[in-house]
C-alpha cells in the first residue's frame, strides 16, 4: 500500500467510495450521491486551502481509500483545530488502510502546526471509535439524536487527539 497526495484523476475513484458511504453507511450524514464533477471541485477546494488530501493505493496504483482534514469551525480562535474524514473502499476495509491514512493525517497536521484533531463519529460505529482510541484519541462527549439517516436518529461521538504543545 502506498499513501500519496490525491491527483485530479483520482476524483473518478473517490466518487464511488464517497457515494457508497452515502448510500450504505452512517459515516456520512448526507442522503444524496454526488457526481465526479462535485468530487473534482471538492478536491480542488481541498488543495486551495492548503490542507492535504491523501489517498491509499494498492500495488496497481488503484485508490482504495482517502483522507483529509479541514477547519473544525470557521472562527479565528479555532485555527489550530482540524476535523478529519477517512473513507475506505468496502473491498479494502479491515486491511489497515484507515489506520495508515489516519497516521498520515496526524503527521500532516503536526507538520502544519495544528494543536488538536477532532473526530465526529456516529456513536454506533464501534470500529472507528476503537481505531481512534488505538491512535491516542480520547472521547470528548456525545451529542444525542443530532442527526438522522435511514429513518432513525443518530448520536454523534466526538473524540480528539492533542497533536502538540
Amino acid at each position: 500500500m502506498l499513501i500519496r497526495q490525491a491527483r485530479e484523476s483520482d476524483a473518478v475513484v473517490i466518487t464511488p467510495i464517497y457515494n457508497h458511504a452515502v448510500l450504505h453507511t452512517t459515516a456520512i450524514w448526507n442522503d444524496t450521491p454526488v457526481d465526479v464533477a462535485n468530487r473534482l471541485q471538492w478536491l480542488k477546494d481541498r488543495q486551495a486551502t492548503g490542507y492535504p488530501l491523501w489517498v491509499a493505493t494498492d500495488d496497481r496504483d488503484q485508490v482504495i481509500g482517502y483522507a483529509t482534514y479541514g477547519d473544525w469551525r470557521p472562527w479565528d480562535g479555532y485555527r489550530f483545530t482540524v476535523e478529519h474524514s477517512v473513507y475506505v473502499h468496502p473491498d479494502a476495509q479491515g486491511q489497515g488502510v484507515g489506520k495508515r491514512l489516519m497516521q498520515q493525517l496526524i503527521a500532516s497536521a503536526r507538520e502544519q502546526g495544528k494543536h488538536v484533531m477532532v473526530a465526529g463519529i456516529e456513536s454506533g460505529n464501534t470500529g472507528s471509535i476503537i481505531l481512534h482510541q488505538k491512535l491516542g484519541f480520547t472521547e470528548s462527549g456525545t451529542l444525542r439524536e443530532v442527526g438522522t439517516k435511514f429513518g432513525r436518529w443518530l448520536d454523534l461521538t466526538f473524540m480528539q487527539l492533542k497533536l502538540g504543545e
